[in-house]
């Protein structure tokens, strides 16, 4: 059994648990972190799934806590596939030497409040004595006084709920918990349910290869193009030469990437400029493409139905 004192106790090491670590050690703070996994990445460590990808841009999908780190990474295309983003998540944790405060294979499995824990305090007193009991499945049981939750919205797989699916004789894949040595689907016919991102991703290339393809839709998600490509290395130096500026941008954006802000509403735009700035935003591709062509689409059921 592991047992210890910490200031903090880290569950998870995607993008926000690997920060939080850094952070913490620069502070001084003893930190512990847990992760499920075998390695770091959180989501892109799991979610390995034919076509999956970022959906926001490479350059702004990174680490902006080190000015150095980021003008040493290069991103290879506009949207960073899973692979990459995984090789970008190790060579941060192993270039901020990282691991030694993490304990991979290990699931926290409890975390109680303690009261007045005799005594207790630790070198960073923060006032008080209460404490958290965290414990995990390899039998490790210390204390913290702040306990960090990095685990995300994604980190809990849910399969559908669809009567009989445990009877089912075939295989059956989640894409979130996607086998880590891929699967080859050749000749094979194959069901997909859903067309949420990850569908919309991995449908296309599960048909290159499956004999038949079948996709389940309950409601039609609209996906608009992406437009990615190799970055131009005169688009990435120009962003290096200004990062600071432009993280300072994108700390005051109302999305945490720099945009342009959307005027006006599309209901009472003239139908032809309305039609430019939709055009406009499609051929932009990305996120935040057609969707940030009016202020009001979100806010406006008119406005969003002629988007």
């Amino acid at each position: 059994m592991n047992s210890a004192r910490f200031d903090v106790v880290v569950v998870g090491t995607g993008f926000a648990g690997l920060y939080a670590l850094h952070r913490l050690r620069r502070l001084g703070w003893r930190a512990r972190v847990y992760e499920a996994a075998a390695g770091v990445g959180g989501t892109w460590w799991w979610n390995r799934y034919p076509g999956a990808r970022c959906d926001v841009e490479s350059l702004d999908y990174s680490c902006s806590f080190s000015p150095v780190l980021e003008q040493e990474w290069e991103w290879s295309e506009r949207y960073a596939t899973q692979p990459e983003i995984l090789r970008y998540l190790d060579h941060v944790a192993d270039r901020f030497d990282l691991r030694r405060n993490i304990r991979f294979d290990t699931r926290v499995t409890a975390c109680t409040y303690v009261d007045n824990a005799g005594g207790y305090r630790p070198d960073h007193d923060r006032g008080g004595d209460d404490i958290w009991e965290i414990r995990t499945d390899r039998g490790d049981v210390v204390t913290a006084r702040f306990v960090v939750m990095a685990t995300g919205c994604l980190s809990r797989p849910k399969p559908p709920g669809i009567a009989g699916a445990e009877s089912f004789a075939g295989d059956t894949y989640h894409t979130t918990s996607w086998p880590h040595d891929g699967v080859d689907f050749t000749g094979r016919r194959v069901g997909v349910i859903g067309t949420g991102s990850s569908g919309i991703q991995a449908i296309p290339l599960i048909a290159e290869q499956a004999e038949h393809l079948t996709v389940f839709q309950r409601t039609a998600n609209f996906s608009s193009p992406a437009r990615n490509g190799p970055l131009e290395p005169a688009y990435v130096a120009a962003r290096k030469a200004n990062i600071a500026e432009y993280r300072r941008q994108a700390g005051h954006s109302h999305l945490g990437v720099v945009t342009e802000l959307a005027e006006g509403s599309a209901v009472d735009a003239d139908p032809a400029e309305g039609e430019q700035r939709f055009r406009a935003g499609w051929d932009r591709g990305s996120l935040f493409g057609v969707s940030t062509s009016f202020a009001d689409l979100l806010l406006d059921a008119r406005s969003n139905d002629l988007a």
